[in-house]
């Protein structure tokens, strides 16, 4: 009776130990495959999201031509900026499938030294590959810094209802004195340096200020009338109004001598450059760095000293 027991005692704790056995490989494979999932979800987020790769740029084959989109208003903080638009021409001009580079602006403008340094880039990379022509092609409009940059191109089309020019400078700002003395508030401005104050918006305007100003905005003026004079050449018909500021339609344009043609990404790709495959070289922002970006342009419109403004007054 005793053995029968000591067998049964040794055969249930077989099973028992069998099970728990089974129990903990169901628990370490189920701990594996919820890991797993879990890294392979945690990639597609990154994937997602662009932490990734600051780039989509494809991986070209054979002979195509080659994009860069420059949208929106350019500036050092937008996706129109030098920073993003240069390596991006520099990835399209390198490929060694690049038949030609088509840059598509839908740009109202924005700083003059981001569009200058683009500009600087493309003269640099054309003469660099001689062999590579870059057209622009405009969506919507192609107006101030925007058709700086596109002045640097082989060739510009438009659509008919495109708008394009703005050949001119601004500055603009607000001033709040009469606001100020009816409210009864007094403006304390202390300063080192006897044009330190110069344009204060809750000063009164100052005549030399002013003169000196426009004397700064002429220069600027010049040097943009300078790029567009160097990049047309003969085919611009200049007449009192071209670097008056105002901005005409691409029918217009094309008459002036501002545009070349008509004409899509599509059409200059197939009847232009003959080559219909397009592949898009923009470089393009990934979550991480927008985030920075508007983390640190919040904390340096916090801190004196780091605006993109001279005493609350803009220039474009």
């Amino acid at each position: 009776m005793s053995e029968q027991n000591n067998w049964e005692r040794s055969v249930l704790e077989k099973l028992a130990l069998s099970a728990l056995q089974e129990q903990r490989r169901t628990r370490h494979w189920g701990i594996f495959f919820k890991t797993l999932t879990f890294v392979y979800l945690f990639i597609l987020l990154f994937l997602f999201m662009g932490w990734l790769g600051k780039s989509e740029t494809a991986l070209s084959t054979g002979k195509h031509t080659a994009l860069v989109d420059m949208q929106g208003v350019i500036a050092s903080d937008s996706a129109a900026s030098a920073d993003n638009l240069i390596p991006s021409l520099q990835d399209a001009f390198e490929d060694k499938g690049t038949q030609a580079v088509v840059l598509r602006i839908n740009s109202p403008g924005g700083s003059p030294v981001q569009a200058g340094q683009i500009n600087d880039e493309i003269r640099r990379l054309r003469t660099k590959y001689p062999k590579i022509p870059l057209y622009v092609v405009v969506d919507d409009i192609c107006a101030s810094g925007g058709y700086y940059v596109a002045a640097a191109a082989d060739k510009i089309f438009v659509d008919k209802a495109s708008l394009i020019g703005s050949i001119g400078v601004l500055m603009d700002g607000f001033g709040f004195t009469g606001t100020m003395s009816k409210l009864g508030v007094e403006r304390r401005l202390i300063t080192a340096g006897d044009k330190k104050g110069f344009l204060d918006p809750f000063s009164p305007a100052k005549q030399a200020d002013q003169d000196y100003i426009k004397q700064m905005l002429a220069q600027i003026h010049q040097q943009f009338i300078d790029v567009v004079r160097q990049g047309r050449g003969k085919r611009l018909k200049e007449t009192p109004d071209t670097f008056s500021g105002l901005v005409w339609n691409g029918e217009k344009g094309v008459e002036m001598g501002l545009a070349d043609g008509y004409g899509s990404l599509e059409s200059v790709a197939r009847d232009v450059v003959k080559e219909e495959k397009i592949v898009d070289f923009t470089m393009k922002e990934n979550f991480a760095d927008r985030l920075a970006k508007k983390f640190g342009a919040g904390v340096a419109s916090a801190l004196p000293g780091f605006s993109m403004q001279v005493n609350g007054v803009s220039v474009r």
